[in-house]
């Protein structure tokens, strides 16, 4: 669910985690004499990491410590010249005046409370199903079920709008003829309109492109040892049994790094409502997320510097979700190579 080519700000939390960590091997290696091989390989080692750091100092770090500049001014792009320092006016405004940053952050997190869990059920369940030995044609189809990641999103977002049209969308249509009630029609489910349904509207959206997700938890299913389940097996263990001892924990760093990024690209979630509503929030407001909220106030408004301001709070918040769930993995997630 990452939104354009930027990286987000999950990666960039998780950057800086992994950076953590090799300052702390750096620091242990330095205790010891580095060899000349040891201090070759660390020179062509750097060598080979340069242009991804220079890529990140000049495209990534740059920019952000130029936002934070941005977030101090009154900031207009169409007339630079008139920029005024307020200092922490903006931060201020965000943070006690704003009632919609509240309001918009609200919306965000209970869009995600609801697709987050439905989206990585759904790709788990089609890994699963994918790993097993008695599917035919599984090739087929996992070829079927990642092809429409390959599709651009706002195209997929229209197919969708066309799928929950509430007259002649083929989801109602079948709904109708399942159940029998009237799903169609002036008076059929009003998906993209209903104000309790949008949220599980743009959930299906994003079902639509879980083949990402699947493929990984899928590699990490075929990664968990089999002399493991024959070793179950011998001892009586039934299929779920194996499923939720064995396989759901050896694949809980798959889940956890699935959640990290899942969680940040909910936090991030902006282009349906935009393609389908412009932003407008319809129906009642509920789609006004916060990243919809980000852009018409820096775009829409040229009001830069507190859209500067709305970009670091979210990655403040972004950073804290992350830091807690890195806080919380060592009691739910397994890792082989390391002690509990």
């Amino acid at each position: 669910m990452r939104i354009g080519g930027f990286l987000s700000s999950g990666e960039v939390a998780m950057s800086v985690f992994e950076g953590v960590r090799l300052l702390r091997r750096e620091r242990w290696q330095k205790r010891k004499k580095l060899t000349r091989l040891e201090k070759t390989e660390a020179r062509w080692g750097l060598t080979f990491l340069s242009p991804w750091m220079i890529g990140f100092l000049l495209f990534y770090l740059l920019p952000m410590l130029a936002s934070f500049v941005f977030s101090l001014y009154e900031f207009n792009p169409a007339v630079p010249d008139q920029a005024k320092f307020i200092g922490f006016d903006k931060w201020y405004r965000a943070l006690m005046v704003d009632e919609e940053v509240r309001l918009s952050f609200v919306r965000t997190i209970h869009f995600a409370a609801i697709s987050l869990p439905i989206s990585l059920g759904f790709a788990l369940f089609l890994a699963i199903l994918m790993n097993s030995e008695h599917v035919i044609g599984k090739n087929i189809y996992r070829t079927l079920f990642y092809m429409p990641t390959m599709i651009p999103l706002v195209a997929s977002v229209l197919i969708w709008n066309g799928v929950l049209n509430e007259q002649t969308g083929w989801i109602n249509i079948f709904i109708e003829r399942l159940t029998g009630i009237q799903a169609t029609g002036t008076e059929g489910i009003r998906w993209l309109a209903n104000p309790q349904l949008v949220y599980y509207a743009y959930t299906m959206f994003g079902l639509w492109g879980v083949g990402n997700a699947m493929i990984i938890f899928l590699a990490g299913l075929q990664g968990v040892p089999t002399e493991i389940y024959e070793a179950a097996k011998i001892d009586g263990a039934n299929y779920w049994q194996r499923l939720f001892r064995i396989t759901i924990p050896l694949i809980t760093p798959v889940i956890f790094y699935q959640l990290v990024l899942g969680v940040i690209g909910s936090l991030q979630y902006f282009l349906a409502p935009f393609v389908l509503n412009g932003g407008t929030g319809f129906p009642e407001g509920k789609t006004r997320f916060y990243m919809v909220y980000f852009y018409k106030q820096s775009f829409s408004f040229f009001n830069m510097g507190y859209g500067a301001t709305l970009a670091w709070l979210m990655f403040i918040v972004a950073l804290i979700i992350t830091i807690i769930l890195f806080g919380t993995a060592r009691y739910w997630v397994y890792y082989a190579a390391e002690e509990r």
